[in-house]
């Protein structure tokens, strides 16, 4: 038998001078793989594989500015919260305690509020094989009740890059975490992921309003352009006349993923291919859904680290979570949280060839 390929993990500043200096970068390698995760946002700032031949190519839309990643950039690759995707009317109740919350506009708050937990600066330590970076939000925090305690922790081996979520609370709440990151598996910068074939272990989705906020039952995907249970391109059906793609110019939606295993260990929720390069991503979660988002907004505004803009579909982003607007939807799985209860929740990015 041979052992287990040791991971290195390395730390240092995100920029020597500056108000970079602060930032702290966290580069973790083992075997082919090689990840960075920025105290910034607790950020999953890079992701390196090889293709089917062995060239190695970081796959994740990325940038080097610190202004870009606190504006335009700020949630690529960032941990989301306190609560991801979207709330409707910005308020929740709990115990019959009305709750308003910041908006970010549409009558929404979106992944946390204007002042989410992407931007901000989290205390990070080396663990066996990554990273762990702890947040406190405090009581109030956004509009949200209860000082909420959150850890993410980042471990890779030579074959996925696991993350690991863990929260408690103060006063009851609600959460919802998850990573933003967008991938392109022929290499950030290479042009659009249309080509690229996604597989969704999901039989419906969400549908939504024009603020993006779910309505009615779950809804079958057979026979619309949401049907992705078996593998096919992603532009396939991206551009067909249907009344969930006309607003937002592609995919922004949550699919609702087959039951997860009963044992608590991650299920799978995607397959991504590139069959160009031969890189795969298969995507494991605990999670009951995934919002796939295409970048349908990305429009050159952010330039990454091969020096190109990032134009409408450059990546795609695979966000497990709970579903959109849960504390509003009664038949959605809860995102309540009470003291004395612990939020754990696990994703793991698997790499591979075909």
């Amino acid at each position: 038998m041979t052992s287990a390929q040791a991971t290195e993990v390395r730390r240092e500043p995100f920029e020597p001078s500056g108000a970079g200096s602060a930032i702290e970068r966290w580069t973790l390698r083992c075997g082919p793989l090689e990840a960075s995760v920025l105290n910034l946002g607790a950020t999953l700032h890079t992701l390196t594989a090889p293709d089917r031949a062995g060239t190695p190519a970081q796959l994740l839309l990325s940038t080097e500015e610190l202004g870009t990643l606190l504006g335009p950039a700020r949630h690529f690759g960032a941990t989301v919260g306190r609560y991801a995707n979207r709330i409707a009317g910005s308020r929740i109740t709990l115990d019959g305690v009305d709750h308003p919350l910041l908006p970010t506009g549409h009558g929404v708050t979106l992944h946390g509020g204007p002042d989410g937990f992407a931007n901000r600066m989290w205390e990070s330590e080396q663990v066996p094989g990554g990273v762990r970076l702890r947040l406190h939000s405090p009581d109030g925090d956004q509009g949200f009740p209860g000082g909420l305690d959150v850890t993410v922790t980042y471990t890779l081996d030579a074959g996925a890059l696991t993350i690991a979520y863990h929260a408690v609370t103060s006063h009851p709440t609600v959460v919802n975490l998850t990573n933003h990151a967008y991938f392109n598996l022929a290499g950030e910068g290479s042009g659009d992921v249309l080509g690229h074939l996604l597989t969704l272990d999901a039989d419906a989705y969400t549908p939504v309003d024009d603020r993006q906020i779910p309505f009615g039952p779950f809804e079958p995907v057979a026979g619309t352009p949401f049907d992705f249970t078996t593998a096919r391109p992603v532009g396939k059906g991206i551009h067909e006349d249907h009344p969930q793609l006309r607003g937002p110019r592609g995919y922004d939606h949550n699919w609702v993923l087959r039951e997860r295993p009963a044992d608590g260990t991650p299920g799978r929720a995607a397959l991504l291919e590139d069959p160009v390069s031969g890189r795969t991503l298969e995507v494991l979660t605990t999670e009951p859904g995934v919002q796939v988002y295409t970048a349908n907004h990305l429009a050159g505004t952010v330039t990454g680290l091969a020096g190109v803009p990032y134009a409408q579909y450059a990546g795609i982003a695979l966000e497990t979570q709970h579903h959109p607007d849960s504390p509003h939807q009664p038949s959605y799985p809860s995102t309540e949280l009470r003291p004395g209860q612990e939020f754990r929740s696990t994703t793991v990015l698997r790499l591979g060839t075909v």
